[in-house]
């Protein structure tokens, strides 16, 4: 990825979460962040990665209502960007790390609580020793 095409990214990321924030008025949106945007070298595309805090059902309710409001962020973002000849197409695209992240988290709580009520045994060496 070229420097151009990152730092575009970037400015995409911040000025789509601030618009998701403050200016989406659609109650089907729950707790949306976007995470990452890429943006291909021809600036024609930019995949926008969001997290979406909730049960799957409501994700998928968050995820439909921004595909639905695509065309109000990609207006938006053209105001915003008025630099860019063309504003990329917008692809939505859920972000599934943070969950996870958080999965991972759990097994691994869930291994030292197992390990720290279990009684430590003696290697073979230290019992041959006695």
């Amino acid at each position: 990825m070229s420097k151009r095409t990152e730092q575009l990214g970037h400015e995409i990321q911040r000025i789509l979460g601030e618009i998701i924030q403050y200016e989406l008025k659609d109650p089907r949106v729950g707790f949306a962040t976007v995470v990452g945007v890429e943006v291909t070298a021809d600036l024609q595309i930019a995949r926008v990665r969001i997290s979406v805090m909730g049960t799957p059902d409501e994700r998928r309710e968050t995820m439909a209502a921004l595909e639905r409001a695509k065309g109000f962020l990609r207006r938006r973002l053209a105001e915003e960007l008025n630099y860019l000849r063309f504003v990329p197409e917008l692809r939505l695209i859920l972000d599934t790390s943070v969950d996870y992240s958080l999965h991972i988290d759990e097994l691994l709580r869930r291994a030292a609580g197992e390990r720290a009520d279990s009684p430590t045994q003696q290697p073979e060496d230290d019992k041959l020793a006695e």
